[in-house]
């Protein structure tokens, strides 16, 4: 029988704690003591610990547990349409069936009314190196990147919506989450453009606006495609390298959900690059997507089709990024204003909102 690992607050992560986890992994490794060594408060409560145990050294010594948030304001946001939860599921249930590198999971539970608690390997311990989501990304660490996330599509394509042990993911969390986005849209929207100044083109304002009073279409637009298993949080926070950069891996999988492969690299390119290089690479990079796409077995890719559904995809990671800055507390301020700048340079240069029939 599984142990109960559910906490609420870094102060909850004990020996005892630390020691029914690793009994999930081997029953004669003792834990001798658990250090807390950073905690970081954003969607989540992130809280790096060192684990000291006799184990092997297959079973790691840092440990990255992510709680629900401390902060209200994020909480609020995260917990109605249950994203910790959702990730935890992830790593549950789908995880293994995903070909992108990922965090080796020590343990993931949620149980309804009492909380989420995800344990995951630091990924230094395994060589990795975790990206801040503010670092500027050159062409050949973003051409690996598209590469990955089209073998990741390619894989899932146009058969995952069918199914059943993937229904979940279109399921009532996601009709939850898109209500309260359209709810609550305007108001964001006003408040983030607001707070944002001059990271973002007076420009931008009204089609800003428009596009949050319409969101509803917006979405049922975007959603209107081949459907695969994205990731829809592709920022360059939520990446790992190894050593030489030469391979990446995924992080923070709250988001995943059912929905059109491009809109990952829209969301990854936006933020990931700084203006100056998507600007020169942009459709060379949309290009190897389109190619990766089709020698992993996606028939039949149209790339002025790609090309269009990009820019209107570029909507939403603009959004994302304004959400955030006008919920307050979910990312540091500067990493957050910086992201706002790109995205909102790449939509106003494509002309994005008005890819949208809204």
């Amino acid at each position: 029988m599984k142990q109960n690992i559910l906490v609420r607050h870094p102060g909850d992560l004990t020996v005892s704690w630390a020691q029914h986890i690793v009994n999930q992994h081997d029953a004669n490794t003792i834990v001798a003591n658990v250090d807390i060594v950073a905690v970081d408060i954003g969607t989540t409560t992130r809280v790096c610990v060192a684990v000291e145990h006799n184990g092997p050294d297959t079973l790691p010594n840092r440990w990255f547990v992510k709680l629900p948030s401390l902060s209200w304001r994020a909480w609020m946001i995260t917990a109605l349409p249950r994203l910790l939860p959702t990730e935890v599921r992830f790593y549950n249930e789908l995880a293994e069936a995903v070909p992108l590198s990922k965090p080796v999971c020590l343990a993931a539970q949620s149980r309804f009314g009492r909380g989420s608690t995800l344990v995951l390997a630091d990924v230094a311990e395994f060589d990795g190196v975790p990206s801040a989501a503010s670092d500027t990304l050159t062409f050949e660490q973003a051409a690996l990147v598209v590469e990955q996330l089209a073998c990741s599509h390619a894989r899932f394509w146009n058969n995952v919506h069918l199914d059943p042990k993937y229904r979940w993911l279109a399921g009532p969390i996601r009709f939850l989450e898109d209500f309260l986005g359209t709810a609550l849209a305007v108001p964001l929207m006003k408040r983030g453009l607001r707070l944002a100044g001059t990271h973002i083109s007076s420009a931008l304002h009204a089609p800003a606006i428009h596009y949050a009073r319409h969101r509803r279409a917006a979405m049922s637009f975007l959603s209107d495609a081949p459907k695969t298993l994205v990731h829809h949080d592709c920022h360059p926070g939520n990446l790992f390298w190894n050593k030489n950069r030469s391979k990446v891996g995924f992080l923070d999988w709250q988001l995943v959900r059912i929905s059109e492969g491009v809109s990952d690299v829209a969301y990854f390119l936006a933020t990931a690059l700084s203006v100056e290089t998507r600007r020169l690479y942009e459709a060379e990079l949309l290009v190897q997507y389109a190619q990766a796409l089709s020698d992993n077995g996606v028939e039949d890719v149209d790339n002025t089709q790609l090309v269009q559904r990009y820019r209107a995809h570029l909507v939403y990671a603009f959004e994302a990024m304004v959400v955030t800055l006008a919920v307050g507390g979910m990312m540091k301020l500067d990493c957050n204003l910086e992201l706002i700048r790109r995205t909102a340079t790449a939509v106003e240069e494509l002309d994005a909102f008005s890819a949208l029939p809204i």
